[in-house]
């Protein structure tokens, strides 16, 4: 053995004899030798999910038990808070920054103690009211920034958790006479009974009816009401895409301010226009366009006050909510805040959860689960009522630019808000 080789040796030896001297050390002391660079690992992680405010009752009602679950994500248990919050709201909160995004360039460990602290309520994830929103708030920041914070694919991009269609509700005993006089249920029927100068007589109903009162979400207070007017707007020009000029046009604002003339009072109506209807009855109105899961948490309701059942109707254009699980992927959040966002939404998307979903009016995102999975579906309940599982012979609308939603909003404020 040349020299070299049993120098090698030796200190080979050496090396050897000082980690079995370390694992002995530490087997018999408990102690833990230093591990290098590592991250505090919280004692559990808090995630604030932003929630539209048609299913914040079943998120919330899954976030308390994914709560008692005991999920964890690496380790650390998750608990989920859930903000309830209307899409407009959000968007509006989004778009001035008062959630509190950094600068482009500025990372958490750049800020002071009081700074990061200011961090602890941002929001982990939103879930608005449809996917088009997201886009919107996405492109702000991106024009801000010069990156997404709300991806549309890989691990974090948005996904859908429930769908629920605008369609049309009726009492039923209003739905028959129009039906008897103009064949259908559709916006032009709807603009041709708001119109009429003599009320429900001339249009076949009892004189005490008086006018027809139309029902569609306060646009300033609920996204639902833009969805209404993009609806009725799809019909009027019988095709699926609306542009600025269309919703500029002349004749279109006249037919539209009629349409719109006969909803009651925009000003004193909340943001849930199904449960005023569900309160107050006739003197609401006789019937509009509102969004099925609304209309069938509420059906009970309006059958017991007023003993005239609802009936639904589904409309040619159709627009509808698809309610986007959406994480934020900026340094705002860390890494194990995003993944326990992603927990949360697998169990939204579950099968147990997504059969709840069904007694909140809300068809699944997860395919796997018809309408009728569950006993306590209201689709089941209401089924004798026109609430149909598939809807056939629909077209879908796209969906709005921040522009077209911006016309349409100061078109009300102009000429409807009161």
């Amino acid at each position: 053995m040349n020299r070299t080789r049993a120098i090698f040796i030796a200190i080979l030896a050496v090396a050897i004899l000082i980690v079995a001297a370390s694992l002995i050390w530490r087997g018999t002391t408990g102690a833990v030798s230093d591990p290098g660079l590592t991250v505090d690992r919280p004692e559990a992680v808090t995630i604030r999910i932003l929630t539209a405010l048609p299913v914040e009752p079943w998120v919330r009602s899954a976030a308390a038990e994914f709560n008692r679950s005991n999920a964890t994500v690496d380790g650390v248990p998750i608990q989920v808070e859930v903000i309830g919050m209307d899409g407009l709201s959000a968007l509006g909160r989004w778009d001035r920054n008062e959630f509190g995004a950094l600068e482009a360039g500025m990372t958490p460990d750049a800020l002071t103690p009081e700074q990061r602290a200011q961090l602890a309520d941002f929001p982990t994830a939103w879930i608005p009211d449809s996917r088009y929103l997201v886009e919107l708030a996405n492109a702000s920041y991106k024009e801000r920034l010069g990156r997404d914070v709300f991806l549309t694919d890989g691990e974090y991009r948005a996904r859908p958790i429930a769908i629920s269609l605008f369609t049309w509700g009726l009492y039923a005993s209003r739905a028959n006479v129009l039906e008897a006089k103009f064949g259908e249920i559709n916006w032009q029927t709807i603009h041709d009974a708001a119109i009429a100068r003599g009320g429900w007589p001339e249009l076949g109903g009892e004189a005490g009816w008086g006018f027809f009162k139309l029902v569609v979400p306060n646009p300033s207070k609920n996204v639902g009401g833009l969805a209404a007017m993009i609806s009725a707007a799809g019909e009027y020009y019988d095709r699926t895409d609306i542009s600025v000029e269309d919703v500029t046009n002349p004749e279109f604002q006249k037919w539209l301010s009629e349409l719109m003339g006969a909803v009651t009072d925009f000003s004193s109506a909340s943001a849930y226009t199904a449960e005023d209807f569900a309160l107050f009855g006739y003197s609401v109105g006789d019937g509009g366009q509102l969004l099925e899961s609304d209309l069938l948490q509420n059906m009970q309701g309006i059958l017991t006050r007023w003993e005239d059942p609802l009936r639904l109707y589904y409309p040619a254009y159709v627009t509808w909510f698809d309610f986007p699980f959406t994480v934020w992927v900026g340094p705002e959040t860390s890494a194990l805040d995003k993944n326990a966002a992603l927990e949360f939404q697998r169990f939204l998307l579950s099968d147990t959860q997504q059969q709840a979903a069904l007694q909140y009016g809300l068809r699944p995102a997860n395919p796997n689960i018809p309408v009728d999975a569950a006993p306590e579906s209201l689709f089941t309940t209401w089924q004798d009522t026109g609430v149909q599982a598939v809807v056939p012979r629909t077209t879908a609308m796209r969906s709005p630019d921040r522009d077209v939603l911006l016309a349409l909003l100061r078109w009300f404020e102009l000429n409807v808000a009161q």
